[in-house]
């Protein structure tokens, strides 16, 4: 007989999985990480704050000090052509899985590009650039895109077209082309924690053996099935049970893709409350216990309210477009009891206010507000604003 997995089972595995439950939280950021597969970073803030709200302890220096000190987290392009942060084991996995295809795509547009600009022989041409640009990073160490160019004029004096349009100077799309090659490293901000401008590093002057080696494979496609494998059971582990569309989504991968991983990891398929289909790894398959009431204020593009294609078991339809711009990006959430119970953001005067969407009972409404409250005495004197804002932000913002 099917297993079934209810919305109130997702729920109370998302409490669990995910740290959202206080006896849940660790400040091991290295596994909040893990956990969470890897945490989005496209927006800066976004990393710290989504580690913060899952901590016994909320603080931003650990983050900071796993990135920066002791490199144990990694910044790097990956699924769906998304920045994230990874803890090393998962930047491995994740990069011959996926980033691998996602490189040879980009690397394929910048040769197109160099040769409608003239250029003879680009793929010399790249390699020679691509050879100077990290001899450079070598030498001096982790390099602001800025310096990378001041150091090569030739290279910055270039345009190259973007595959969507515009320009870019040719050292920065050299850099993003290495950076998805698994060949450069985002290091520390230029700036301060909120600033998504890095320095860059030769991957394997960043950290001992660069991105990491793929899982060992014996078929000629191994490596990327391998890997695919892993990506596919860190997901599950985390975001179980998933839809194979949630997966691929998630991923990026084609259908193919998606359907031999599922099937490399023995995932057992589950009946879910509206009707589909959705898979756990084979040893995951006993019911959770009740995580018990919790509350969390999570960023934009937090992992756990961008884990999943179909959301309807967490957010009400009719609140999506109050959470979700028309791109599928997320604004900051706040979740109660594993569902998506409203929005925040901070004022300019530092203050964290929160819209509720609906009816909480007045529990929840007062750990809301705490958790507004150690947010915004976490955050101290910075002032964030989400790059992804949640459609209502501005209402939020010009409110009493």
């Amino acid at each position: 007989m099917t297993r079934h997995v209810s919305d109130a089972e997702r729920r109370a595995r998302l409490v669990t999985r995910h740290r959202l439950a206080p006896h849940t939280r660790t400040d091991d950021v290295v596994a909040i990480s893990d956990d969470l597969v890897a945490l989005h970073s496209t927006d800066p803030v976004s990393v710290y704050l989504s580690a913060a709200a899952r901590m016994a302890t909320p603080s931003l220096a650990p983050v900071a000090a796993a990135l920066h000190e002791d490199r144990t987290l990694l910044r790097h392009h990956a699924m769906r052509r998304t920045l994230w942060v990874f803890s090393r084991a998962h930047a491995a996995l994740a990069h011959h899985a996926a980033t691998v295809d996602v490189a040879a795509v980009q690397r394929r547009d910048l040769l197109r590009q160099l040769a409608a600009d003239g250029v003879d022989d680009p793929q010399a041409w790249y390699a020679e650039a691509a050879d100077r640009v990290l001899t450079l990073l070598r030498e001096h160490g982790p390099t602001p895109a800025r310096a990378v160019g001041a150091a090569l004029p030739d290279l910055a004096a270039r345009r190259v077209t973007l595959p969507g349009g515009g320009t870019q100077p040719a050292h920065g799309r050299v850099l993003l082309v290495l950076g998805f090659e698994g060949r450069v490293l985002r290091g520390e901000p230029v700036g301060t924690w909120v600033n998504g401008q890095y320095r860059w590093a030769a991957a394997d002057d960043w950290v001992p053996g660069g991105i990491g080696a793929p899982p060992p494979a014996t078929a000629d496609d191994g490596v990327r099935r391998a890997a695919a494998a892993g990506l596919a059971r860190a997901h599950l582990r985390a975001f179980g049970p998933a839809t194979r569309d949630d997966l691929r989504w998630w991923t990026g991968w084609t259908v193919a893709t998606t359907r031999t991983a599922l099937a490399d990891v023995g995932a057992v398929e589950v009946g879910l409350d509206d009707g589909g289909t959705g898979h756990l790894l084979p040893d995951d398959l006993d019911p959770v216990a009740d995580p018990g009431p919790s509350v969390a204020l999570l960023p934009s593009l937090d992992p756990t309210t961008m884990g999943w294609k179909a959301r309807g078991w967490y957010l009400d339809p009719a609140h999506a477009p109050l959470l979700f711009d028309r791109n599928g990006n997320g604004g900051p959430a706040v979740w109660v009891d594993g569902a998506v119970a409203g929005t925040w953001v901070q004022r300019p005067d530092g203050a964290v206010v929160t819209r509720l969407f609906g009816d909480v009972d007045p529990a929840a409404r007062r750990a809301v507000d705490d958790a507004a409250e150690r947010l915004r005495a976490l955050l101290g004197g910075a002032r964030v604003s989400a790059r992804f804002p949640a459609p209502v932000q501005s209402e939020l913002l010009a409110g009493p």
